[in-house]
């Protein structure tokens, strides 16, 4: 967890309120231009509320340009930014036909894969021209083709689980398929910092929602013994069942989940393990394997193991993976299976091409050579960060590494000088992250060169000085390594 310093805490809090003070004198004067302009049709209530949309505009709409930035080429380690511009004080972007070519540290294209491939992209044009875009069909009518049947067994030999189900979308995969698993008179018991999709999907199942600290299997202990003896509510009837929820490795911190702990917790109160794997899988494990193969633990101990195919694998939608019973359940109850569009299946050829890459069945050594590039980059990138003296979040192994920048102003500033550089990031602010809690999110490749990332150290300890984001003093140089070079 993060602990904010004191003098951060207030100079960020300070800078919140003048931003907002100053948003709500600006939407008191608005009131009476609005009165005299009267936009609203007669009888009918604003869509957008002023205190509704106030952050978007107050505070969003002035740094706008440093998100949804649009990209001409492939998400390689380098790609093209579109340049854009504004005449209204960012109001509204207008976007030009100038590009700049800059060094990619946002993506999720861990081991490569979303750039051409020599395996994967002659397979995913072959597929295209004899399945076309789409199936233009749900699973259960014309959706399904020997691709998708091909990837659903795959993807169970690849995770360690006996069969598996696919979907469009990674989203979707938990929004739709926890309300199938449990409803009302369940429990579920989720991580304090779960993806949103988590969060929907537990919130739309009915069941009741319980939250335990982050990636603290003793608070988890807690939770879950104060409600097996507390029961329902008002009728303290025994839950129906129990779903404790993680995952692998969470995205805006870069942690890995402490699963052995956590499964040990949920064994010993009989309770369900969810496990997401969509940052994880194919990212981390001597095999690309995710979380379960990296801390070694069985996959049979996880009861339901979800995942994505938008980062490692370089293509788009989910799946998951559990018992046969579960899987057979699910094709029959969940609605994202028997309504959406099937996954497109240039795109399942893609995932199948990248996972016999990884698996090394494409004759070639290539995926073992990725998954350790991508290891000592994440490894080498985050060492190095620490040394300069950022505040670096996340585990070693993990290719996520947020930088905390707190204050407001710094979020901008970070980011539209680094584009200046030629060095594209993420940042990440409310609501997302905590109000206080604002960060750039690097996201390490196996594409990466270690010039590349040579050049993106450079280029953010020189951002870094100017915005003023390293809180902890440089790491000196080795004394050993002095001595040596006066030796020489």
């Amino acid at each position: 967890m993060v602990r904010l310093p004191y003098t951060t805490a207030l100079t960020t809090l300070f800078s919140y309120g003048l931003l907002f003070a100053f948003g709500q004198l600006r939407d008191f004067f608005r009131k009476f231009i609005d009165w005299f302009k009267a936009k609203n049709v007669k009888g009918y209530a604003p869509i957008c509320l002023g205190l509704e949309d106030f952050y978007v505009r107050r505070l969003y709409l002035r740094i706008q340009d440093c998100f949804g930035r649009p990209i001409a080429s492939a998400p390689d380690s380098w790609f093209d930014v579109v340049e854009r511009y504004s005449n209204d004080n960012n109001k509204t972007l207008q976007r030009t036909s100038n590009t700049t070519r800059c060094l990619n540290l946002g993506s999720y294209n861990y081991l490569g894969f979303a750039a051409a491939d020599e395996y994967c992209t002659p397979r995913v044009i072959e597929s295209l021209k004899k399945y076309s875009p789409s199936t233009c069909s749900v699973r259960v009518d014309g959706g399904t083709t020997k691709l998708h049947t091909e990837l659903e067994e795959l993807v169970a030999r690849f995770v360690g689980k006996p069969a598996a189900i696919l979907f469009g979308m990674g989203y979707v995969t938990n929004s739709a398929i926890i309300p199938c698993l449990i409803g009302k008179g369940g429990l579920i018991i989720s991580d304090s910092l779960n993806h949103n999709s988590i969060v929907n999907g537990a919130r739309g199942s009915g069941a009741t929602v319980r939250v335990f600290q982050h990636n603290s299997p003793a608070h988890l202990e807690d939770v879950l013994r104060e409600q097996i003896a507390g029961g329902q509510p008002r009728t303290h009837r025994p839950w129906k069942k129990i779903i404790v929820i993680v995952e692998g490795i969470y995205s805006m911190e870069g942690e890995l989940c402490k699963l052995p702990e956590i499964i040990a917790v949920c064994k010993k109160y009989k309770a369900y393990t969810y496990l997401d794997e969509a940052h994880s899988i194919g990212a981390v494990g001597q095999s690309g394997r995710g979380v379960c193969e990296l801390l070694g633990v069985d996959p049979a101990d996880v009861d339901i193991m979800m995942g994505t195919f938008t980062k490692s694998f370089g293509s788009c939608g989910g799946y998951i993976a559990a018992s046969k019973e579960i899987i057979q359940h699910l094709k029959h109850s969940c609605p994202a299976h028997l309504y959406a569009t099937s996954m497109s299946p240039p795109a399942v050829q893609q995932v199948i091409s990248a996972i016999k890459v990884i698996l090394g069945e494409d004759g070639s050594n290539r995926g073992a050579q990725k998954l350790a590039r991508i290891r000592e980059n994440s490894n080498f990138f985050r060492s190095e960060l620490k040394k300069m003296g950022f505040e670096v979040l996340g585990d070693n192994d993990s290719p996520v590494m947020p930088i905390m920048l707190y204050n407001p102003a710094k979020i901008p500033a970070f980011s539209r000088e680094c584009l200046r550089q030629k060095v594209a990031v993420v940042t990440v602010a409310f609501p997302a992250t905590p109000l206080l809690l604002a960060r750039a999110r690097i996201c390490i490749s196996a594409s990466h060169s270690r010039e590349d990332l040579l050049k993106a150290l450079d280029v953010i300890s020189r951002v870094g000085d100017l915005v003023g984001i390293k809180y902890f003093p440089a790491e000196p140089p080795k004394i050993a390594e002095a001595g040596h070079n006066k030796l020489e």
